[in-house]
């Protein structure tokens, strides 16, 4: 199908150039790589594509041949799928995740294939001062997504992005796939929800969907300062005193941005190739938990800092104790994560460095 300027019911939408026939080299382990094969010429849409583990997300997209589109809703000059380039590799539909109309439409235009949805509001502060966008976001803009893959016949895998937070607070740790989902908090209620409304087109309607349940992420591209990692990576590089939000001892998973992607990528190949993961949530972790005042440190010694922290104990709404059990994942998606938490920490001070020398 040849790439044109159109427009849907108003939405612009930008050409993308053909894909680059080889991947950059960026260091990557060579285990659980995406297939090639199977990217190449993919039809692929991502919602949430200039958000954190979007941007990375249609990177290695992009470097595997796929055909990207991306369903972006507002204009991010740093993010870091702008500040690569990697948007101009792409088409681009500018629209709001809730609209059922463009994403119908965008779907049908552009012949999509393979769907990774991971548009949302993600940050728990925000959740907790405005409820009903955040479950307008997440919950709305997960069943107009499904809808719109229900009714688009090319639509062949469909990957839906949770959270461990859609467990809510549970007695028994770890996370595993079988516990029930109890948000109680208003950000851990929208992925509750979204979760369950992606299990019901699967189990209802017969559509390939497959759920992913991951840790917080971090990573390079966190343009959300209040969060942990980039929060106090930017306080040291500033010199100033990194401030931690909660008393300190909340326990989290911590998961990689680039092992996030790889994640969605793998879960996708094997939704096409296994009918049995049709349906089926998976959490994904480097099973490691670790207090927040234990990583802002861990941060503080891969920088050399001597600063100390500037704990506030001011977080209301959040679950104290959270982390998952992977073994699903490795068991049956023949899954291991990249990167351990060292390595990913080097990978994102590096990022953040380059990005305040610029």
């Amino acid at each position: 199908m040849e790439h044109r300027h159109r427009s849907l019911e108003g939405v612009e939408v930008s050409p993308k150039p053909r894909p680059r026939a080889e991947a950059e080299s960026r260091g990557r382990e060579p285990r659980q790589l995406a297939e090639t094969a199977f990217w190449t010429d993919r039809p692929t849409l991502v919602t949430g594509g200039s958000g954190l583990v979007g941007s990375w997300l249609v990177r290695r997209l992009v470097e595997h041949g796929a055909s990207v589109v991306c369903l972006v809703r507002d204009w991010v000059p740093q993010s870091e799928l702008v500040r690569t380039g990697t948007l101009e590799k792409v088409n681009v539909v500018r629209g709001d995740v809730r609209s059922q109309r463009v994403l119908e439409r965008a779907m049908g235009e552009y012949e999509v294939d393979t769907v990774i949805h991971l548009a949302a509001q993600t940050i728990v502060g925000i959740a907790n001062r405005n409820p009903v966008s955040t479950f307008e976001s997440n919950i709305q803009g997960t069943w107009a997504l499904l809808e719109a893959c229900r009714r688009s016949p090319l639509v062949k895998q469909v990957v839906i992005a949770s959270s461990d937070k859609a467990y809510g607070d549970q007695e028994n740790l770890p996370y595993r796939e079988d516990a029930p989902l109890q948000g109680r908090n208003p950000y851990d209620v929208s992925k509750s929800a979204s979760d369950l409304i992606a299990q019901t087109y699967a189990s209802a309607y017969g559509l390939p969907v497959a759920i992913t349940r991951c840790g917080n992420f971090y990573g390079g591209g966190d343009l959300n300062w209040n969060r942990i990692v980039p929060g106090t990576i930017r306080s040291i590089i500033r010199n100033q005193r990194p401030v931690i939000r909660s008393d300190g001892t909340y326990i989290r998973d911590y998961f990689y941005v680039e092992d996030g992607a790889a994640a969605y990528m793998l879960l996708a190949e094997k939704l096409a190739s296994n009918p049995s993961v049709q349906g089926q949530a998976y959490n994904f972790s480097n099973e490691i938990q670790i207090p927040v005042k234990d990583l802002a440190d861990k941060i503080l010694q891969h920088m050399d800092s001597k600063l100390e922290l500037d704990i506030r104990n001011e977080a209301t709404n959040e679950i104290r104790h959270q982390y998952l059990a992977a073994d699903k994942a490795r068991a049956e998606l023949d899954w291991k994560p990249l990167f351990t938490l060292d390595q990913g920490l080097d990978r994102t001070i590096r990022w953040y460095r380059a990005f305040f020398a610029a």
